[in-house]
């Protein structure tokens, strides 16, 4: 029997397998595709991305881009191969969609600890165990961690259509990244008043696919399908994913009144997705509504949108912050089923389960990360939450804020961003500087 026992070979569940590993655990590392299929997934590959190919922001600036140094030096397996795959994407991490999770599959299937077992696990062993069967858990994996959570919480989450560059009308559309930031990585489509009102028109009004089997839509306010974002206002799109502000079109000089924005997918270039138009229009409909995008009239959809469930924890009730249930003995949760949203965040929670479940069959207590990091201050969110908990994302909120005043000047958005990002990345160094000392 092996050390370690990782179900899910997801970004979550092959983190905590190569984190177990390193630290000299044998570990079994069961994924049920393809011997068992999901209703997102398309291939075999662990760490396959099913929605947006873009792992965030790279600015320490950002949440995002602090949540993924902090993995970088914490030696991640998932970033590595990200940053080794990258494609232009502006100043975000842009993966490809087909060369990341090929990556992180034969890296962690080459680990000399690492067993891959291509079978669906119906049952949870004994000994140290990380369930990171994701949003998308088969029905006899749920029936055990509902026997031994409680009843799960659920919400729907979609993805973007994919288009075929070649397909695409290049004297509509013009590259361009918002304000000139990073390398000129997106192509954007831009629309006039009256094309923007009529694309509003046709968008709310399109005909949905059904959600079968559950009464109650439940989104996530951070990947909401574009149509109910329409229908919340006819600006609502101007001032989100259709934004206008910053792309100029370098043909007239001037913004357009609204832009959509296609971001590469692949490392060829030849695949990009609609950024921000997830959704769960029925297909014919896609193609009729998602063509009325100036420069999309002759799309070649590779990929339509998709909705799906997603299934989290009550993590606040069940876990702690190590990710090892309260109750239930050496049993480890990761990735989206503890109630984070989005794929580092997912990989965070993987790299702290697969962790301890190693210190728990090295006969070692389990760590809490420091809660003035952004991955610390994730999984105690997630594990102290008052109420009900919401699936969320990293976050200014969760770690210490900076001063607003520094040597009596007054500090601006980006600097306090700065300085409390150096204040995580100096709290993991000395944290990281203890455990080597220990």
């Amino acid at each position: 029997m092996a050390d370690v026992t990782v179900i899910g070979g997801g970004l979550a569940g092959s983190e905590a397998a190569w984190q177990a590993a390193e630290m000299g655990c044998s570990v079994e590392l069961w994924e049920m595709r393809p011997i068992k299929q999901t209703p997102a997934h398309h291939t075999d590959l662990f760490a396959e991305l099913v929605c947006s190919n873009s792992l965030g922001n790279l600015s320490l600036t950002t949440a995002s881009g602090l949540l993924k140094e902090e993995l970088r030096r914490l030696g991640s397996v998932i970033v590595r191969c990200a940053d080794a795959n990258a494609v232009p994407a502006g100043g975000a991490l842009g993966v490809a969609r087909e060369g990341f999770p090929r990556a992180v599959t034969e890296t962690v299937s080459a680990h000399p600890n690492i067993e891959v077992i291509r079978e669906e696990a119906t049952g949870i062993p004994d000994g140290p165990t990380v369930i990171a069967t994701g949003p998308l858990t088969s029905d006899a994996m749920a029936e055990k961690i509902v026997a031994l959570s409680g009843e799960t919480l659920y919400f729907y989450d979609a993805a973007s259509p994919i288009i075929f560059r070649e397909s695409l009308d290049e004297d509509t559309v013009y590259l361009a990244s918002r304000y000139g930031k990073g390398e000129a990585a997106y192509l954007n489509c831009p629309m006039d008043d009256e094309q923007y009102y009529a694309f509003i028109e046709a968008l709310t009004t399109a005909e949905l696919s059904p959600i079968k089997d559950f009464e109650e839509d439940m989104y996530f306010e951070g990947c909401l399908p574009v149509e109910v974002i329409a229908r919340r206002g006819p600006e609502t799109l101007r001032f989100g994913p259709m934004k206008p502000v910053g792309l100029p079109d370098p043909r007239t000089g001037e913004e357009p009144y609204a832009v959509v924005q296609l971001r590469q997918d692949d490392a060829e270039g030849r695949l990009f997705n609609l950024v921000g138009f997830q959704t769960r229009l029925k297909w014919g409909e896609q193609k009729r509504v998602f063509r009325m995008i100036p420069g999309l009239e002759k799309a070649d959809f590779a990929r339509m949108g998709v909705m799906h469930r997603n299934t989290y924890l009550r993590s606040n009730e069940v876990l702690e912050a190590t990710m090892r249930v309260r109750e239930g003995g050496p049993i480890f949760f990761a990735g989206q089923l503890t109630g984070v949203e989005g794929y580092v965040e997912s990989t965070a929670m993987g790299l702290i389960a697969g962790t301890n479940a190693a210190r728990i069959a090295r006969g070692e207590e389990p760590v809490e990360m420091p809660r003035a990091t952004m991955t610390g201050a994730l999984a105690n969110y997630i594990t102290v939450k008052e109420g009900i908990l919401q699936p969320i994302n990293s976050n200014w909120g969760l770690v210490p804020a900076a001063p607003k005043k520094e040597s009596g000047r007054r500090l601006s958005k980006p600097e306090r961003r700065e300085r409390q990002a150096r204040m995580a990345l100096d709290t993991l160094e000395g944290f990281l500087g203890l455990k080597i000392a220990g």
